[in-house]
């Protein structure tokens, strides 16, 4: 896995990290079997939005190698995301910082590769960021959407945050 999974490599963007204004963590899939961020920027300003919602991307080998993480320009210039729908989605993408796992967690489970990157990123971001684990929260929780799937390990993605270096 490649990517920020240490506190000093997660301070690195252009714009100051702006430690109070993030409160939580949202968990996603990309919906579909294979992703980039390039295809998923794509998708995303086709439905309207600035580019890519998300602040990072953890690839599953198809399309990006399997638990790269891909850190996105909405987290180097401390941009509000545009990933969590529903009635609370404007506050969310506000204050909170969008993780999506390329895969549908809804046909097949996520690779153990992703889920380890997963847990190091969060657990990385929960501790520069002040971010407790019971605001580490799936897409799923705050909007009428399945994401990040039936198939989302989250009970052994809590035990390895919890343990996280």
């Amino acid at each position: 896995p490649s990517g920020p999974s240490t506190s000093g490599s997660i301070c690195r963007t252009g714009a100051p990290l702006e430690r109070g204004r993030w409160v939580s963590i949202v968990i996603h899939h990309s919906g579909s079997p294979a992703g980039s961020p390039a295809a998923l920027d794509e998708q995303h300003r086709a439905m309207g939005l600035a580019g890519l919602g998300y602040h990072f991307v953890i690839g599953n080998g198809v399309g990006m190698s399997d638990g790269e993480v891909h850190v996105g320009r909405r987290w180097l210039d401390q941009l509000p995301g545009a990933h969590v729908a529903g009635a609370q989605g404007d506050h969310y993408n506000l204050t909170s910082v969008g993780v999506c796992l390329v895969g549908n967690g809804d046909h097949r489970r996520f690779t153990d590769a992703q889920i380890r990157t997963l847990a190091q990123l969060t657990g990385a971001l929960s501790r520069e960021l002040g971010i407790p684990a019971d605001r580490i929260l799936l897409h799923s929780d705050l909007a009428s959407t399945r994401s990040p799937g039936a198939f989302f390990p989250e009970a052994r993605f809590r035990e390895l945050i919890a343990v996280a270096p």
